[in-house]
């Protein structure tokens, strides 16, 4: 099925709560979501506000602010917003189920496991394979 590009790809605008003064929850955001796949562009217009374009046959808003939550980013929840970003989640969960796109549930898991594997820490098991599912 042939979908125009003006129904894949959304533009859209993340608010983050302004709970610190030092607080740059756009970069961090921008910078965690370039490596998702899907996201075409996220740029930071100011500290709490970011400008994200993403193609929604990979991905959708609900399955990326639910990403940047697990992350620990506050997103603004004031009536306005949370009554927009409804909207947004039914109308993008409506068009994939009517292109027959099925919803990856775990894509944050995936976001949050690639992330894990480039981390430096010590919680890799050093024995071989066969020592570990040696009982």
């Amino acid at each position: 099925m042939d979908i125009p590009e003006s129904d894949r790809i959304k533009h859209r605008q993340i608010n983050f709560r302004d709970l610190h003064p030092e607080r740059n929850d756009a970069r961090t955001a921008a910078d965690f979501l370039a490596a998702v796949d899907g996201v075409l562009a996220a740029e930071p217009q100011t500290p709490i506000l970011l400008n994200i374009s993403y193609d929604l046959t990979r991905t959708c808003l609900q399955e990326l602010e639910d990403a940047l939550d697990e992350l620990g980013l506050h997103l603004d929840n004031g009536l306005l917003f949370r009554l927009r970003r409804g909207l947004y989640y039914y109308t993008e969960d409506t068009f994939r189920e009517n292109a027959g796109f099925k919803r990856d549930s775990n894509c944050t898991k995936r976001v949050f496991a690639k992330r894990y594997k480039t981390l430096e820490h010590g919680c890799r098991d050093q024995r071989p394979e066969h020592w570990r599912r040696y009982l």
